[in-house]
């Protein structure tokens, strides 16, 4: 398949091998390097075309003699086709010589707490202004990296410790990845142990704080999914809790799984983002969607397996049966986000397959493939009979796309001749409609709503106190209700509140303030985004200069989460006004990753 996204001719060519070594200048922040792919011919074409971006050049040489090359003109949002004359011959050695400029968009240079430091970002297609490659998910290739610096260093692969030293650090990857998984970074890194085969690593001052976030499931999430899916087959599952200005919550960088340190909650409520990291060992990075307009096969059995994995994290606590309720409730939260995301997406964007031709993949991204994605994948459980069925189907999609890339519609084949003994339960699939269709699925799950049940009872309390000032209510009532379950108490007011009048709003907010001054002391971004919510749009906190605005304008300069920083801005735009939005904005844009930065001018206007 053609990738749209990319301007290579990547179906010309099988990479057998990539070699990648980087210098790292912190002066000049930029980074120097080579890469070497080893290639086979599989059509006849005279030259070799690969994705750039904002890259300068140097030197070109094919089987060791001098080549000629030039770099096309700019096509946004996709870069710069550099085109390399390969001659005649199947087998062929390229090696590129490159530097990064001002303009890379897959890294970022900043001070971390303790100095100098510098990370990787490539997803989706950022990988092209970091080195010369095939810059789509549906090449992938075993790497050698390699990387000199003054700082320890990570990258995508095995440490080698046998040629580390003197300032290079080297990695071994034998496990086939695509461009967009290749990854750096370089800092004062230190690093604990968090189970038998895992490690995190941060700068020195949050280390022991990350130890015990982690330490307690990081080993049982391994063995889940182990269980569910085959054996984790790349070695280490060491973890790098990043900087503030990393705009994910996650990113699956093989043996070193980027986080944000906004998971680093004192309480252990946000490690569900870890078990999401580990399940994209198999789906995503040994099984990837072939192209971005296909990235729901990635995240929707990301979720799946999250959500399975946490299932049986519980079942171990408290039963099985509970353990089912908590994939249940976590569903219900996630079906609430698709909601929201289809209110608020271009339409266009709102189907699981994306028309991507000339678009930019980050304009298309939220949580639709994500949770629309997951209920297909539960749909078909559902379908074929539920988990004892659809069990086996898991280890065999796994097994027999394992090291490569597919499309939606190879799914569709691979699932249909696994069940074709279930001829007459899966017939009425229709996949047209889960597949192109806009807006919500076209099936509504029924999900058992035992755990969100007490939520809605209290939310509906509160409610009727708007018209009953002399209800009594009490911390416990709140308190006792696990994180997710106070995220869903916010999320829900926040729904019911929308026709009240706004002088009982504001009371109740109040009333709330006082009766559970934990949310707004709480250090859980998924809390503190959601309490603001309310305080901003009920609780008659909308101008600048009131201590509420203030403090949660100030907490938007200490992340760079994007899913805390979009609609964070977007609530100051809405509610206290667009000039203290953009104000705002400009003074911590500095603070953000160039992609969080990209995305929230376009949601200000800025652009």
């Amino acid at each position: 398949m053609v990738d749209g996204c990319s301007l290579s001719n990547s179906d010309a060519f099988r990479v057998n091998h990539t070699k990648l070594h980087f210098k790292v200048f912190f002066d000049a922040k930029r980074l120097s390097g080579t890469v070497e792919f080893d290639l086979e011919r599989i059509h006849e074409t005279p030259d070799l075309v690969l994705d750039t971006s904002y890259l300068e050049i140097d030197a070109v040489t094919v089987n060791g003699t001098d080549a000629s090359y030039e770099i096309g003109d700019r096509i946004e949002p996709f870069g710069s086709p550099l085109k390399i004359s390969v001659g005649s011959g199947d087998h062929l050695l390229v090696k590129i010589d490159f530097k990064t400029t001002d303009k890379v968009t897959a890294i970022q240079f900043i001070q971390g707490d303790t100095g100098d430091y510098i990370f990787s970002q490539c997803q989706a297609i950022h990988a092209r202004s970091l080195f010369p490659c095939f810059d789509t998910p549906g090449v992938k290739s075993p790497y050698t990296f390699s990387v000199e610096s003054p700082l320890v260093s990570l990258m995508s692969g095995r440490p080698n410790s046998e040629k580390t030293g003197n300032g290079v650090y080297y990695f071994d990857q034998p496990v086939p990845i695509p461009s967009y998984l290749v990854s750096i970074t370089s800092g004062n890194l230190h690093s604990a142990r968090i189970g038998p085969r895992s490690k995190v690593f941060c700068e020195l001052p949050n280390l022991e704080a990350c130890k015990w976030e982690f330490e307690k499931d990081m080993e049982n999430f391994i063995q889940i999914a182990e269980k569910l899916i085959f054996d984790y087959e790349w070695g280490t599952f060491d973890s790098l809790v990043l900087p503030t200005s990393f705009p994910y919550g996650g990113m699956e960088i093989p043996n070193i799984t980027q986080l944000t340190p906004t998971l680093i909650s004192h309480d252990r409520t946000q490690v569900k983002v870890m078990a999401h990291e580990l399940a994209h060992s198999w789906s995503g990075n040994l099984v990837t969607n072939s192209t971005w307009e296909h990235f729901w096969l990635n995240e929707g059995w990301t979720v799946y397996l999250e959500r399975r994995i946490l299932e049986n994290i519980a079942s171990r606590e408290k039963g099985k049966e509970y353990g089912e309720k908590v994939r249940q409730f976590n569903s219900i939260m996630g079906w609430n986000t698709l909601v929201d995301a289809v209110n608020t997406m271009d339409a266009k964007f709102t189907s699981l397959v994306w028309d991507l031709k000339g678009v930019d993949p980050d304009d298309a991204f939220s949580r639709i493939p994500y949770e629309k994605g997951f209920n297909f994948i539960y749909y078909l459980e559902q379908v074929v009979g539920g988990k004892p069925n659809f069990d086996p189907f898991i280890k065999h999609y796994f097994t027999t796309w394992r090291y490569k890339a597919l499309d939606s519609f190879q799914f569709k084949t691979t699932f249909i001749d696994f069940f074709k003994d279930k001829t007459e339960a899966i017939k009425d699939i229709d996949w047209d409609a889960w597949l192109f269709g806009t807006g919500l699925p076209p099936v509504i799950p029924k999900f058992d709503t035992t755990l969100a049940d007490d939520v809605y009872a209290l939310v509906k309390k509160w409610v009727e106190g708007t018209e009953d000032p002399d209800l009594s209510f009490d911390e416990h009532e709140i308190g006792n209700l696990e994180s997710n379950q106070q995220l869903l108490f916010l999320e829900t007011l926040a729904t019911l509140l929308e026709p009240i009048d706004s002088n009982k709003c504001k009371e109740l907010i109040a009333r709330l303030d006082k009766v559970y001054p934990k949310f707004d002391a709480s250090e859980n971004g998924e809390i503190i985004l959601r309490w603001n919510t309310l305080l901003l749009k009920f609780g008659g906190y909308n101008k600048q200069h009131d201590e509420k605005v203030t403090k949660f304008a100030s907490w938007l300069g200490t992340v760079g989460r994007m899913k805390f920083v979009r609609p964070g801005y977007k609530l100051l735009d809405q509610v206290v006004g667009h000039e203290y939005a953009v104000e705002t904005f400009t003074r911590f844009e500095n603070r953000y990753h160039p992609i969080c930065r990209a995305m929230v001018k376009k949601d200000l206007q800025l652009v």
